[in-house]
């Protein structure tokens, strides 16, 4: 444990003050320099992935393959990745790539719906979500070791109950506003989950999980969460100004 990094001043930090330069900077030279290739490698195999799930996106818009099969299609890959040696990388990225793209087809009729609509508001989710998740990860990469490892229960605390929204309104259905709670809330808990989750994957790292895959894949589920409600929020909002704009008309 004396690996771990220690400060002997609570009261500075990389959010406090002139102290955000070097503190920053000392707590980023705690990376080691093969956590740092890890890290580089999980987030080359994060884009990859991306581009993967964009092309199923594609396949859904131009095929309507998207549904219930391909979501069963991504846990199943998924759960297969889990069960593959670490060793097989071959195999094991394969599976993450088909998992991508099974992703990708499985929201591709919210995506077709905002294309439909308006295309920038594909757009400006997709930047406004890998803007948010460059921010977060960056956050959690220069605090302080361990920081942010604390929200792992809240945020557990915090999905547990959005799950329980969700499997109410299955049974008793919700209105609108419950919805739209429940979208906003799940985006706060995938936004913390950004940052926890990229704090997890470099402590791992520093004690030898270098199984990027598994980490891209988690970092993978945080960004499409996000992407989704996002797109979801900025939907419901063109949709209220259109239907305004229409009611003056009419008025």
């Amino acid at each position: 444990m004396d690996a771990f990094y220690s400060t002997s001043s609570s009261s500075s930090g990389p959010y406090g003050g002139s102290g955000w330069g070097y503190d920053s900077l000392k707590n980023f030279r705690q990376i080691t320099p093969a956590v740092q290739t890890h890290l580089k490698l999980v987030y080359l195999t994060l884009c990859v992935a991306l581009a993967s799930s964009a092309v199923g996106a594609y396949l859904h818009v131009v095929w309507n393959i998207g549904g219930m099969l391909t979501t069963l299609g991504c846990v199943g890959s998924i759960a297969w990745l889990f069960s593959v040696p670490v060793y097989e990388e071959r195999k094991r990225f394969g599976l993450l790539m088909a998992a991508a793209l099974l992703e990708g087809a499985s929201v591709g009729p919210l995506i077709k719906l905002a294309v439909e609509f308006d295309p920038s508001i594909l757009v400006t989710a997709f930047v406004g979500t890998a803007i948010a998740f460059a921010c977060f990860s960056c956050a959690a990469v220069v605090a302080k070791r361990r920081e942010y490892l604390y929200l792992g229960g809240l945020l557990s605390s915090g999905l547990s109950i959005l799950l329980w929204l969700q499997f109410a309104a299955s049974i008793f259905g919700h209105s609108t506003s419950s919805f739209m709670f429940e979208v906003y809330f799940g985006l706060l808990i995938f936004l913390g989950y950004m940052v926890y989750d990229t704090q997890e994957i470099i402590e791992r790292a520093h004690h030898g999980d270098m199984d990027y895959i598994k980490h891209a894949l988690t970092l993978f589920t945080d960004f499409v969460a996000v992407l989704v409600r996002i797109l979801v929020i900025m939907l419901k909002n063109a949709a209220d100004k259109s239907e305004d704009k229409k009611k003056k008309k009419r008025s």
